[in-house]
């Protein structure tokens, strides 16, 4: 696959010993050439890890250098030793890339309640630095690095052309399960070469994500990790910080967002189908929102996909129970663009058929019509397997 790297940033990623399998990176590095604005967007969980307590008081901010991230251990749950640990983390990664501890952003991700082995982050963060690079080859590895129970890694870009040049924004990610929308629900890093101030990079990616990563689920539990972090450290020379050049690179984080938040669900544990619900004509946007994550969070709605039943009843009731009010004789449904569901009753369609769609297609579409207002939402979710619920009785034992 094909991607556009921005200008002034190399990366690596390396095996340390935090997983058992030697072939799979845990330990990624992320370098500028020189200091970036950076911005974050982390989870709404009380219970959240020391990296995220980390990053929350470095951003939004005009000086990051760099972003080192592990896997294999979440580093949450950790108490005062952790806290610590994620500070010595930064330490290292700053002495190398010739930076300050304070321009550093730490990530982590994996299991929860264990301390980091931190001689082997150690060693893994110098060999990183021994690796960095700026071609795709050592983007991919560094993206790998992020991985946990994902089956593969997750990487988006786009190239806006403005009038002064153009800019390039790339995004690698991560998000198999523990992925329940209230802010972010993974790890993803967002680069781009563009100009951009602080506040408005901080301002851009909370829009970003609230319209594509919150808008995801797996099985809706908000982890103790989530973040999503944005660093631009302005080697295009182009800035998008106002005006048309602002509107077009939104589109454009916009759309590396959508890519990264996509790919999560239809990665998510087990999964056999990506599940795109739309709701449309609700009385506010909020409240299409509630209905989409209700419909996308309910196990009988997630199995009956898994299965290529065409249950309608279990759609049409788990929009009833979203503590929206709406006139359900007036609710239509469409699975895959067929008919199920008209004004409040179910309509004559060939079962058969509408299964062969959902079995024949990992993509399956429900859309979901009201009459209360314009307003609509758009939701992404995965189908609920027996593998998913074999994958987390073993995670840990």
């Amino acid at each position: 696959m094909a991607f556009c790297i921005p200008r002034g940033f190399r990366a690596a990623g390396v095996h340390c010993g935090l997983k058992r399998n030697p072939n799979k990176p845990d330990v990624a590095l992320i370098v500028s050439d020189r200091p970036s604005t950076a911005a974050g967007v982390y989870t709404q969980n009380v219970v959240c890890a020391a990296p995220v307590r980390l990053d929350r008081q470095r951003t939004p901010s005009d000086s990051i250098r760099a972003v080192v991230v592990n896997s294999g251990n979440a580093n949450a749950c950790t108490g005062e030793q952790g806290d610590r640990d994620a500070l010595q983390m930064a330490e290292w990664a700053a002495q190398a890339c010739g930076a300050d501890g304070s321009q550093v952003l730490v990530l982590s991700t994996g299991i929860i309640g264990e301390l980091l082995p931190m001689d082997r982050i150690q060693r893994g963060i110098e060999a990183a630095s021994s690796r960095l690079g700026s071609d795709e080859e050592t983007f991919e590895t560094a993206a790998r690095g992020l991985l946990t129970t994902d089956s593969t890694h997750k990487i988006a870009s786009d190239e806006v052309p403005l009038d002064a040049g153009p800019v390039r924004i790339l995004g690698i990610a991560k998000g198999a399960a523990m992925i329940g929308p209230n802010m972010a629900t993974m790890l993803a890093v967002i680069l781009t070469d563009a100009v951009i101030d602080p506040q408005t990079a901080q301002q851009l990616l909370a829009t970003a994500t609230d319209d594509t990563f919150n808008c995801i689920s797996v099985e809706g539990h908000v982890s103790t990790n989530d973040s999503v972090v944005l660093l631009a450290n302005g080697a295009s020379g182009t800035d998008v910080s106002a005006g048309r050049e602002k509107d077009l690179f939104t589109t454009g984080l916009c759309h590396v967002c959508e890519d990264l938040a996509r790919a999560i669900p239809s990665d998510g544990e087990g999964a056999t189908h990506l599940i795109t619900i739309e709701i449309h004509g609700c009385a506010n946007r909020e409240n299409a929102r509630r209905i989409a994550k209700t419909v996308a969070n309910s196990p009988l709605v997630k199995t009956a996909i898994a299965g290529a039943d065409p249950n309608w009843g279990r759609i049409v009731s788990a929009a009833g129970y979203a503590g929206v009010q709406f006139d359900p004789m007036m609710v239509s449904l469409h699975v895959n663009g067929l008919l199920l569901y008209e004004r409040g009753v179910p309509v004559p369609f060939d079962g058969a058929k509408v299964s062969q769609s959902i079995r024949d297609h990992r993509d399956t579409s429900i859309v979901l019509l009201f009459s209360e207002g314009s307003s609509s939402a758009r939701f992404w979710t995965s189908d609920l397997t027996a593998e998913y619920v074999r994958l987390n009785a073993d995670y840990h034992t």
